[in-house]
């Protein structure tokens, strides 16, 4: 297996009035090609940002302070002052120019909201046409329509309206827009941050199976955000569970559907619905996620764990491998 993607103690914090909260915390993980990495969580536990993160587009007040991203490429970048040379890119060491020669052409993001990220200003079009000649100054404004047409085509939106506006489509196929923005350049690593949300089930379903298309397609590698963890049971190869910012449990779909091993994994998928049990209670978590700006020491789970001890509320738990085959940080069931 190649390595796409390589994070090692990556940190990040946002600065408020209050203090420093630690949004990603010392998140180390490994990407394999043609795979999908599911991020799971409830809100606000750092998915988004770690996503961005990968981009340099973490928001301010927010800043990347510690840790190292390799993104591993298969050819030469040309960028306006010279080459990126093949291998193993450090992202965290490129600066903005050359993090443009990055984006879009070798990492692609599908943000959350495609009426927000859309300019209503200009045709789905002239959207394709900035992407394509951002990054190959030679293509011809025909030959970039074109290139659109097919890739809306492929999406299953008519080639006509390429010269129409975001606000002239409906939210699911304005979220089909994005996602050909996202993979007209052909990049090696795509981002998704929610892109069901807001949609209806049908539509939801979808989006979901065009985007399993895609990457079998374009041998696409994808990092998938959402909180709903029936959407990474349809679409992920490995899903990572992450708990205030630091990730609590790494394995594959199968293994963490069958055999969650932390707590609060086994938490959250007591807590999603079973249509086939209707008589069934819906399980909860009790409590809310601790403040980042003023943590809990040992263990963040353990104010709201039934299986807290003692050692949880001093000593924090390191990553690691578990009975299962995947990698947990828990005093219970973690192996050293």
């Amino acid at each position: 297996m190649v390595d796409v993607l390589r994070i090692e103690d990556l940190i990040v914090e946002y600065t408020t009035r209050r203090g420093v909260a630690r949004a990603v915390d010392r998140v180390s993980l490994t990407l394999d090609e043609n795979r999908t990495l599911g991020l799971a969580g409830e809100s606000g536990c750092g998915k988004s940002t770690l996503g961005r993160a990968i981009m340099q587009l973490v928001p301010y007040p927010g800043k990347i302070v510690g840790g190292n991203i390799y993104l591993n490429t298969d050819h030469d970048i040309p960028w306006k002052k010279g080459v990126i040379e093949k291998g193993d890119i450090p992202i965290l060491e490129m600066n903005k120019d050359q993090m443009r020669a990055i984006r879009g052409d070798e990492i692609a993001y599908i943000f959350q909201d495609p009426m927000t990220s859309l300019n209503p200003m200009l045709s789905v079009g002239k959207h394709f046409i900035q992407i394509q000649q951002a990054h190959d100054s030679d293509i011809e404004k025909d030959a970039a329509l074109e290139r659109a047409e097919e890739v809306l085509e492929s999406l299953g939106i008519l080639a006509e309206r390429v010269n129409d506006y975001p606000h002239q489509f409906s939210g699911g196929m304005r979220q089909r827009v994005m996602i050909g923005l996202a993979i007209v350049m052909k990049p090696r690593l795509l981002i998704s941050d929610e892109p069901t949300t807001s949609l209806d089930v049908i539509v939801e379903a979808q989006i979901l199976e065009e985007l399993a298309e895609l990457k079998e397609q374009f041998n696409l590698t994808m990092i998938l955000i959402t909180h709903n963890l029936g959407v990474l049971a349809q679409t992920a190869d490995d899903v990572a569970i992450m708990y205030t910012g630091r990730m609590v449990e790494i394995a594959s779909t199968e293994t963490l559907f069958e055999s969650p091993q932390h707590p609060y994994s086994q938490a959250l998928l007591q807590s999603v619905p079973d249509v086939t049990k209707p008589d069934k209670k819906l399980a909860w978590i009790p409590g809310a996620p601790p403040d980042l700006v003023d943590l809990v020491p040992g263990c963040m789970f353990h104010p709201r764990c039934p299986f807290a001890m003692d050692i949880c509320k001093v000593e924090e738990p390191e990553l690691l491998e578990s009975d299962s085959g995947g990698l947990v940080a828990c005093h219970l069931y973690g192996r050293k």
